[in-house]
């Protein structure tokens, strides 16, 4: 397994081998008292020190009056004090030589510029004296793997959880626990759960980075309101996949009212969310819409079995059912491929009256002889070609008389591809439910979240393959601080690769002529100015301009339109091009997120990116395979390809070009604000691409 060193003391706050607790209660009903309850029952084997100068013991702990009086250097120290006895704790914390530190109360940033005050001061405590700290706001923490509980949440009180395969990481500890509660009802345990609140110093990043090496952890559940350190975030998912770790993501903050609530809430910037879509999409990581959905996903991942391909076999015993299925894998990105002509002969054999393409509807003829079916999906799975089967049974293994023998004609059937992913959808006890499990399979109660959580396996599948190449920031040029023409735009990015026509600048209207003499008519004529970023707007472009003297008048024209305008914008003078010729019109833009650095966008030019915003984004840089998935998955890719006899596109040539600006993006991340090239002429295949117009806008001149 890869790994990389973690500059962080996690391995002594995740594993800790001693605990103190600050202001701990002798009432174990109390916020301050239940980490310590949680931790007698969870049989904690570590010695714990409750610090209380007002009790001889606590929960019959011995108790003592400072942390200066405990006999060792606990791992870790739980501060359940008001804030206001917080900055000595924390003090006593470091004199002790603790290494991290849980605050669980709140007032700090996330209520004001006067409690961001009060956090920072602690900050800058741990931070000289070497202690990390996790919150304030936050529920803290657990391992069940060593029955160290370090949370006051109430959704252990009933029950502890069961160590297993399962890693969350949650900025709320609300939402943190209840999907910590779900999971134990779906059966998953879970081996570390961290909420990290305020991230007054650790994070959602350092947390996933850390999880993202952890052996013992399949699958990394996350609930994300805003990112503060991009570079690390991105490191983190990187490192995940790499170790084929799926990463089941709830980012919230979609709508306008959603990330203002983020906001107040940790104290984060949200972002935009289309670069987080981005971002999800580039590192291969599964971003749920509900609760539901990333409980279900994560549980299909705890399989281990990620397809190399997206073919879905269907076994139903109801032909409805079939639909219902093929609609949903539609949506969710899966094959229901037919079966072969071959295969499918086999199964008619078989079962006369059954539908034998796919999905394949047994009928309840299969029930009346078990073996049929088991021999019906073994031949589906060894002729099929199928990644994964879906299995459509309904209530019929919940009866006394079908249950056990239903089961084992699946078990037959699958006994020989340990390797395929195999899902059943069914309505039955709970026994039954985990007698299923048990032998292997994954068991859902609708069948469109089986589809779901197939199509997301396929998805983690396809990135785990794809992997992700660290690639090189390329070395930035020198440029302007100050505004930039187009035609400075234009000779800065020629040097990364951005292709340009043959175009002139002219500081005359005879020098016009003579380059529109050079370049072959008719010609396009375009003011230039730094100040002027919109020219259509002003008359400052004309088109189709014939001969020589058409090209003089124009370009007193365009100057006259100029000086009327913007009379105080620097005129550098009069661009002559050449027609572009035809083609597909794209977009290309650079935006920089505040967190995550230039985010290349693409897609199609006029009335898809105006009206129907068909663009997607990707954060530089990024490579050609990344670049044609980026082409791929716009809405409109079909005219790429060539439409009602048009030629298809030069596509590579268009992915090379995106790869490009993404590689100058990266390479000057802290100096450009925007790009656009708008718009870019995709040609037809092996004639290339070309951008008719460029603007750049330094930070330096957007601050």
């Amino acid at each position: 397994m890869n790994s990389q060193p973690v500059a962080s003391r996690l391995d002594n706050l995740f594993r800790p081998r001693s605990v103190a607790i600050f202001g701990a209660s002798d009432d174990a009903t109390r916020i301050s008292g239940r980490p310590l309850r949680y931790l007698l029952e969870g049989g904690f084997a570590g010695p714990i020190y409750p610090i209380n100068p007002k009790r001889d013991t606590v929960q019959g702990v011995k108790s003592y009056a400072s942390l200066a009086d405990v006999p060792e250097v606990p791992d870790v120290a739980l501060v359940a004090v008001p804030a206001a006895l917080t900055e000595q704790a924390l003090r006593d914390c470091v004199a002790k030589g603790v290494s991290a530190a849980v605050i669980f109360s709140a007032g700090y940033a996330e209520s004001g510029d006067e409690g961001r005050a009060i956090q920072q001061k602690l900050v800058d405590i741990a931070k000289a004296g070497g202690l990390r700290l996790l919150g304030p706001n936050c529920l803290g923490l657990f391992n069940p793997q060593i029955g160290f509980y370090g949370t006051f949440t109430q959704s252990l009180d009933k029950e502890m959880p069961s160590a297993g395969p399962l890693g969350i990481v949650s900025q709320s500890g609300a939402y943190g626990s209840h999907i910590a509660y779900l999971a134990r009802q779906k059966g998953l345990g879970i081996n570390y759960w961290i909420t990290t609140g305020n991230e007054s110093d650790i994070d959602v990043a350092e947390c996933l980075e850390w999880m993202a090496v952890q052996d013992d952890i399949k699958v990394i559940m996350a609930y994300v309101e805003g990112v503060r350190d991009g570079q690390r975030f991105r490191r983190a998912l990187e490192l995940a996949r790499q170790n084929r770790k799926p990463i089941v993501m709830m980012k919230v903050g979609r709508s306008e009212i959603g990330a203002k609530a983020a906001s107040s809430h940790t104290a984060s910037l949200a972002g935009s969310d289309a670069i987080y879509d981005a971002l999800f999409r580039q590192y291969g990581v599964h971003r749920a819409d509900t609760t539901s959905e990333q409980i279900n996903v994560a549980y299909a991942c705890t399989r281990g079995i990620f397809p190399e391909h997206n073919k879905l076999g269907v076994v139903t015993l109801s032909g409805g059912a079939g639909v219902l299925i093929s609609d949903a894998a539609e949506r969710f990105g899966l094959d229901v491929a037919p079966m072969p002509d071959a295969a499918q002969e086999v199964l008619r054999e078989l079962l006369p009256f059954a539908t034998v393409t796919n999905p394949v509807d047994t009928t309840a003829q299969a029930l009346n002889e078990m073996s049929l079916l088991a021999r019906n999906i073994e031949v589906m799975l060894d002729q099929g070609g199928y990644d994964a089967l879906l299995g459509f049974f309904s209530t019929v293994p919940n009866t006394r008389t079908l249950s056990g023998p239903l089961r084992g004609a699946i078990e037959k059937g699958c006994e020989r591809f340990p390797d395929r992913l195999i899902a059943l959808e069914m309505v039955a006890a709970p026994e039954v439910v985990r007698a299923y499990e048990d032998a292997g399979f994954l068991v859902f109660e609708d069948a469109s979240d089986a589809v779901a959580s197939l199509g997301a396996l396929a998805r983690f599948g396809k990135a785990f393959r794809e992997g992700g190449v660290t690639r090189p920031v390329p070395q930035a040029v020198p440029i302007s601080v100050a505004a930039l023409s187009e035609h400075a735009a234009k000779q800065l990015l020629s040097k990364a690769g951005v292709p340009f026509l043959d175009e002139r600048l002219a500081g005359s209207a005879d020098d016009a002529g003579t380059a529109a003499d050079a370049i072959g008519y008719p010609v396009v004529m375009k003011i230039v100015s730094p100040q002027i970023e919109h020219k259509t707007e002003i008359g400052g472009v004309i088109l189709g301009v014939a001969d020589r003297a058409a090209v003089e008048a124009a370009y007193v024209t365009l100057i006259e339109r100029a000086a009327h305008h913007c009379p105080d914008a620097t005129i550098e003078g009069v661009l002559v091009a050449p027609m572009a010729g035809k083609g597909i019109e794209v977009i290309i833009g650079v935006s920089r997120d505040p967190v995550f650095g230039p985010a290349v966008m693409f897609g199609l030019g006029g009335v898809h990116v105006e009206v129907l915003k068909d663009v997607t984004f990707r954060l530089a840089p990024f490579d050609r395979e990344e670049a044609h998935r980026m082409i791929d998955q716009i809405r409109g890719r079909a005219l790429l390809s060539g439409v009602r006899g048009a030629p298809p596109a030069d596509v590579d040539a268009l992915a090379d070009l995106l790869v490009n600006i993404s590689n100058f993006a990266a390479a000057h991340r802290d100096d450009i604000e925007t790009i656009d090239l708008n718009p870019v002429i995709a040609r037809a295949k092996g004639e290339g691409v070309i951008a008719l117009d460029a603007l750049v806008v330094p930070r330096s001149v957007a601050e």
